[in-house]
């Protein structure tokens, strides 16, 4: 029997995939919001895409900013905007 495989929407282009193809954006408890590549970070999650499309409308639109219920520091986007140039590389 195959394993249910979860799935996450993305907050770019609103499609469904593989919780294990998004990058994670977490709220910790302490209330930071951090890149999480992993995907195991305590707190509460947003996906996106690993595509520099998604990440742009996300951080024009702040839909991130609405579903995590805090702003999120340009940092945070840099670094997942860097770490999308290295998996390209």
């Amino acid at each position: 029997m195959q394993k249910k495989i979860p799935m996450r929407q993305c907050l770019g282009c609103r499609e469904m995939h593989p919780k294990r193809e998004l990058i994670r954006l977490v709220r910790t408890p302490e209330g930071e919001v951090v890149a999480d590549m992993t995907g195991k970070k305590n707190g509460r999650g947003a996906y996106l895409c690993p595509s520099e499309s998604c990440l742009r409308r996300v951080q024009r639109s702040k839909r991130a900013e609405k579903v995590l219920e805090c702003a999120i520091p340009d940092e945070v986007y840099e670094a997942v905007a860097r770490a999308l140039a290295e998996d390209k590389a």
